[in-house]
């Protein structure tokens, strides 16, 4: 890992009209327009969707870290996050982060220390504990 502080530099890109195009050197682009809640087509990410999506990946991308230095073994991760987005004090802003995650692990695995695991990958995912929104976690762990 490189020492911090780390910087990541996104571009933003539009006329009048149309699609924003996102960008970061070395990555394909995107596109994104408003969700439907905001008077867009919802056919596109927007800045709402990338943020839940972010949380959702960073939960993922932190698990795979915890569990490989817990030496856990598992199969499979499958993860959805629900951003809920309110108006509080005249401020639109997220206030809640509701993850689920189910966990597929090996027979034999056990349960206890994976579900410590997920649990701790909420804890350490750098994208939910730089927001102000609260974070829920509800995980199953399942054997195969």
């Amino acid at each position: 890992m490189h020492p911090y502080p780390h910087r990541y530099l996104s571009t933003a890109r539009t006329g009048v009209e149309g699609e924003v195009e996102i960008g970061s050197a070395g990555l394909a682009a995107l596109d994104s327009l408003p969700p439907v809640e905001f008077g867009g087509p919802g056919t596109l990410w927007s800045p709402e969707t990338l943020l839940v999506a972010a949380v959702a990946d960073c939960f993922v991308l932190s698990f795979r870290a915890v569990a490989r230095a817990s030496k856990l073994p598992w199969t499979h991760l499958e993860c959805s996050t629900e951003g809920v987005l309110d108006r509080i004090e005249g401020v639109t802003r997220f206030t809640e982060m509701h993850t689920k995650a189910t966990l597929t692990v090996p027979a034999g695995t056990d349960e206890a220390l994976a579900r410590r695991l997920l649990e701790k990958a909420e804890k350490v995912c750098l994208i939910s504990n730089s927001l102000l929104a609260s974070k829920h976690l509800e995980s199953t762990v399942v054997q195969a």
